[in-house]
């Protein structure tokens, strides 16, 4: 793999320092410009074009959502937010998101040195990632999740709820859908979200996004869509029109009491170095629907979710995946395929189909 260009344009000369420091360490990764404010940004990539661009938010002259709309409108290059970003921010971290970002990672207003320092693998990782995503998918619209945070030891759904044993639900009226989704994944919800009429099967969802910014982002899907749709609270009941979001930071669960299905939103360790986890979602769908169930698996890095996939398949459930080619990264949905747990691929304007066809089962 040729080496990964990086423009850094941030207000911050000692951000602008150490982050140039920290991915100038890391292999195949040259930092090309470190810039402190768009303007300046736009007259070095007129020379040289980056692979990827570490973009702050806040910044004199020319604000970084504004440059980052105007860049995956004319020219779609991944780009990874770095910015201050608090609870009371949220939402303009989703509207960073919005414009097309392939990542985003918070940094605090204090000991902001130091945390750079611990955050160089996030970061890493971030940059690695974005270089290989498909951003013209992206724009002009695009939503997108923050990496996982490192780990140390990578945990499957064991540590949340045991192994299903494959048993067929009895048949019920009552049918749900799961998806699970990851990088590029909040686009591809919106596409499929905004097709579906209100009268849709129940859906939860698991979107691996930074705590806190869940509610807002769906929020901004509850805007735009016919269904409704909400950040899943503990004990919410899976309704026909409506969409429960995984809160970030949280785990959730399917259950199930007589004909009806529940949420349920527990703390845990990261599965697949994700909370939440596609994973542990499936696994609790296997168990509590199966046949009364259909799996989807959409664009994201890694394997989270392939293995829960299988498990849906083997309980009875429907399962269907993202095709390569309209995934902005084909990691989740490739895995699903590759372990055999997937009936079928379809391209991302087909799966809200695949959805309603839920309605007729």
């Amino acid at each position: 793999m040729s080496e990964i260009k990086v423009m850094i344009v941030d207000d911050s000369a000692v951000v602008r320092q150490v982050l140039s420091g920290l991915l100038n360490a890391a292999p195949g990764i040259t930092v090309t410009h470190a810039v402190a404010n768009p303007l300046l940004a736009i007259e070095r990539m007129k020379v040289q074009w980056p692979d990827v661009i570490v973009l702050d938010v806040e910044m004199p002259k020319m604000d970084g959502i504004t440059f980052l709309r105007k860049l995956m409108t004319e020219h779609p290059t991944p780009v990874v937010i770095c910015s201050t970003l608090t609870e009371k921010g949220a939402q303009t971290s989703v509207e960073a998101l919005t414009a097309g970002a392939v990542a985003i990672i918070t940094k605090p207003r204090l000991d902001l040195k130091q945390f750079l320092h611990d955050s160089a693998d996030e970061l890493v990782s971030a940059v690695r990632a974005a270089a290989g995503a498909h951003v013209g998918k992206l724009a002009p619209r695009a939503l997108a999740s923050a990496p996982p945070p490192p780990v140390t030891v990578k945990l499957n759904a064991d540590a949340i709820l045991p192994p299903t044993d494959a048993r067929p639900m009895t048949a019920t009226t009552e049918r749900v859908v799961a998806i699970g989704t990851s990088t590029g994944g909040t686009q591809a919800l919106e596409e499929v979200l905004t097709a579906l009429p209100r009268v849709s099967p129940g859906i939860v969802v698991v979107q691996h996004m930074p705590e806190k910014f869940t509610a807002a982002f769906a929020a901004r899907l509850d805007s735009v869509c016919e269904v409704r749709v909400k950040e899943a609270e503990n004990n919410d009941r899976v309704l026909q029109g409506q969409v429960l979001i995984a809160p970030g930071g949280k785990h959730m669960l399917l259950r199930r009491t007589g004909a009806q299905y529940f949420v349920e939103v527990v703390d845990g360790p990261l599965v697949n170095r994700h909370r939440p986890s596609v994973d542990v979602l499936f696994r609790s769908a296997a168990r509590a629907a199966g046949a009364n169930a259909l799996g989807v698996i959409m664009t994201g890095m890694g394997d989270d979710g392939a293995a829960g996939m299988l498990e849906m398949l083997k309980a009875g459930a429907r399962t269907v995946a993202q095709d390569e080619a309209s995934c902005v990264v084909y990691g989740m949905p490739k895995e699903a395929v590759k372990r055999g747990g997937v009936e079928k691929s379809v391209p991302l304007n087909a799966i809200y189909r695949e959805i309603l066809q839920q309605l007729q089962y």
